[in-house]
């Protein structure tokens, strides 16, 4: 059980990351102009909600096990 916390806390720094990762491109390519870069990291930001909502659901599921 010790290691699926560690590997869980992992994921959710990784996708916190991507997630940070996102919001930089996507505010640089509103700062310069690119649409294709603002683009890009709004969609890295979805995709990393998309997994810390798994994340969560993997949580929640966790707590209901005896």
């Amino acid at each position: 059980m010790e290691r699926r916390n560690v590997v869980s806390t992992s994921d959710k720094a990784s996708n916190k990351a991507e997630e940070l990762k996102g919001k930089v491109k996507e505010n640089t390519g509103k700062a310069v102009g690119n649409e294709s870069l603002e683009a890009e990291g709004a969609a890295d930001q979805t995709k990393a909600d998309v997994k810390q909502a798994g994340e969560k659901v993997k949580d929640a599921a966790k707590s209901l096990k005896p």
